[in-house]
């Protein structure tokens, strides 16, 4: 039986069914939990919104999850703003998310402390991680966008402080792709040469959906990852970013990160020159006290022209009294000692004889002569050493050993000195055997010939004359 309903096909009715449902929910507002999120290569976002009882499928063009302020994912409650449209080639409907945001701040806020307790927890806020700023940085890498007045606020106070070397990275500070955009650069810094001494990354102030890049995942681990020093500066000073806790220092504004890196110069130059003042008073002071302390010593030590005056005149004496103190000198000295002993003697003796005397007449004739024959054989004893002593201190011992004395022919006393000798005519030399007589040569005068007999030696008894 014919019928008078019209007859679709199947594209018919699910274009038909798209042009309604879109023209009935062109625009709608849907709040639900973000399930099953995915990015697909093309850039396009794929994901479903659930409540406790329904599931609506969505899909967000490339162009617009590239400006999201921040990164979607599962268990995150959002408020989408988009029109309804049906994919015939599976018969769905789904909602085309034009707008999406987090659904209030306490949602973002509740991701927001639930990474910090994860990442708390893997040790990376640990203080002991934190790394010391260098001094004075060569080179500043800065993570930042190029544009906008936090770039040029900082480039300006690091020119006016201590100008630096600085290496920009520029980057996107919002949107669904800044916060692959900034780990890029922190990581990226790790290989460029020359290679930074310390890394800031900075971003202005904002909403919480403004700023949610810098709480991404990604962010944090590539900040405590890096191995260049890392100042955070993102937001004002009551805004708190993850990377906040990981970042070995947290600057209030990006231009308080500029004044963190680097010293004023010219505080720098005047405290080197307070230094430099310090350091004379100090070496001033240390010159005055050793002049000091060397002039108490001169004062012990006395004048040192006069200590070397006083050196030379001994030296003077001691020389004098070496050159004095001649082998003719020396034996004349011992002459001397050796006649005042014998002097001695002879005293000794003679009070001996005379108290001898005194005993002899009281002793028996025959007791007396056998005395007289005992002591007249020690006192022979004693004369023979003394004899002995006194031949082997005569100046015979002397010339024996290869000494000789110089005489005057004329008068027979010694010459003791070569220029007492140049004026004489003749003289004789004593050796231990016997003299010689000689006759210096003269200009004009022939030496008179050798071969003049010796004068024989004195008696072995005789004391000879020393001077």
């Amino acid at each position: 039986m014919a019928s008078n309903v019209h007859e679709y096909t199947v594209s018919e009715l699910s274009f038909a069914l798209k042009r309604t449902v879109e023209d009935a929910y062109g625009l709608v507002r849907v709040r639900g939990e973000i399930s099953g999120f995915k990015r697909a290569a093309s850039g396009h976002v794929y994901l479903a919104l659930k409540d406790d009882k329904s599931v609506l499928d969505g899909v967000c063009w490339r162009g617009t999850a590239s400006r999201l302020a921040f990164r979607p994912e599962d268990g995150l409650e959002v408020i989408c703003t988009g029109k309804l449209t049906t994919y015939p080639g599976r018969s769905k409907y789904q909602i085309v998310i034009e707008q999406m945001e987090p659904a209030g701040a306490g949602a973002l806020m509740a991701l927001f402390e639930e990474r910090k307790r994860r990442l708390e927890a893997e040790g990376l806020f640990d203080p002991a991680r934190k790394r010391k700023l260098p001094f004075l940085p060569r080179t500043i890498g800065i993570v930042t966008s190029p544009t906008g007045s936090v770039i040029r606020d900082m480039l300006h106070r690091l020119a006016e402080r201590f100008p630096s070397h600085v290496l920009l990275w520029p980057v996107a500070v919002q949107g669904e792709s800044a916060a692959g955009q900034i780990a890029r650069a922190i990581r990226g810094f790790e290989r460029v040469e020359p290679r930074p001494d310390l890394l800031i990354v900075a971003r202005g102030g904002g909403s919480i959906e403004d700023l949610w890049s810098f709480n991404e995942e990604i962010v944090a681990r590539a900040v405590a990852d890096s191995t260049i020093p890392l100042i955070s500066a993102v937001g004002h000073e009551t805004d708190t970013t993850l990377i906040d806790h990981v970042s070995d220092r947290r600057a209030p504004t990006p231009t308080a990160a500029a004044e963190m890196a680097v010293p004023v110069r010219n505080e720098l130059a005047t405290g080197l020159h307070a230094l430099g003042e310090r350091q004379m008073h100090a070496f001033d002071r240390m010159l005055t006290h050793a002049a000091r302390h060397v002039e108490g010593l001169a004062r012990g030590l006395g004048e040192p022209r006069m200590l070397l005056d006083l050196a030379t005149q001994r030296l003077d004496d001691l020389g004098e009294r070496l050159r004095l103190r001649s082998p003719l000198l020396v034996l004349e000295e011992r002459r001397e000692r050796v006649d005042q002993r014998m002097k001695r003697i002879a005293e000794i003796v003679a009070d001996r004889l005379r108290h001898s005397e005194r005993s002899l007449a009281a002793i028996p004739e025959a007791r007396l002569a056998a005395l007289a024959e005992r002591r007249i054989a020690d006192d022979a004893k004693r004369l023979e050493a003394l004899s002995k002593l006194l031949e082997s201190l005569g100046h015979r011992r002397v010339l024996e050993r290869g000494y000789a004395l110089v005489h005057r022919t004329a008068d027979d006393t010694l010459i003791a000195s070569s220029e007492a000798a140049a004026g004489e005519t003749a003289m004789e030399i004593e050796f231990h055997d016997g003299r010689l007589r000689v006759e210096p040569v003269r200009e004009g005068r022939e030496p008179r010939p050798r071969g003049a007999k010796p004068r024989p030696a004195e008696k072995p008894g005789e004391q000879g004359r020393l001077l």
